[in-house]
């Protein structure tokens, strides 16, 4: 059985870098895997997407509205606009942390305060803030390492050896940072 796994945020979260980490984790694995990433305007903070999806047999990187079994959300906002992606058993992950969009910051518009309730009346959502644990961590940039970890565990994934994948992909002043981004995401769902 397939299994779709949809990856969004705002340019320059790490959106795609964590999709990379993932899709050669379970090509590792043995998974057959088929992604595609939407950059947008991410240059300029804009929406970015990312679909990983993985089985015995995939023959489309697309995942269909409704068609996704799990949606990481690198931003709040980015959640509640990908939300009609999610299959109606589907999982949220979300991390705590707001990007306002240009509207927003113009005064154009507002960024609204409800966000995490409204997709909790949709689906089961597990919020992490990753901001604050890759801060502790000792770099805010790690934030998507920590997402990465929650997607592992939210898939039960555990069984795939990221901790080499990172230490084979990372550069080497980055590793424990990241085999602790990792590891404390994981720790979060």
């Amino acid at each position: 059985m397939t299994k779709s796994v949809l990856l969004v945020g705002v340019g320059g979260q790490g959106t795609i870098l964590a999709s990379k980490l993932l899709t050669t984790g379970l090509m590792q694995a043995g998974y057959d895997v088929k992604m595609s990433e939407i950059h947008g305007m991410s240059q300029r903070g804009g929406s970015v997407s990312s679909q990983v999806r993985y089985g015995e047999k995939v023959l489309s990187p697309v995942i269909e509205p409704g068609g996704a079994d799990i949606l990481v959300s690198f931003e709040v906002m980015e959640a509640l606009r990908w939300l009609n992606y999610l299959k109606p058993d589907g999982k949220i992950i979300v991390n705590q942390f707001q990007l306002p969009p240009m509207p927003v910051i113009t005064g154009e518009a507002v960024y609204a305060t409800d966000i995490i309730q409204e997709l909790q009346a949709h689906a089961d959502v597990t919020v992490v803030d990753a901001a604050a644990i890759a801060s502790r961590l000792g770099n805010p940039k790690a934030m998507n390492i920590v997402l990465l970890g929650a997607i592992i565990k939210a898939m039960n994934l555990t069984d795939i050896d990221w901790e080499q994948l990172i230490r084979e992909t990372v550069k080497p002043a980055f590793v424990e940072l990241n085999i602790q981004a990792v590891r404390q995401g994981m720790a979060a769902v």
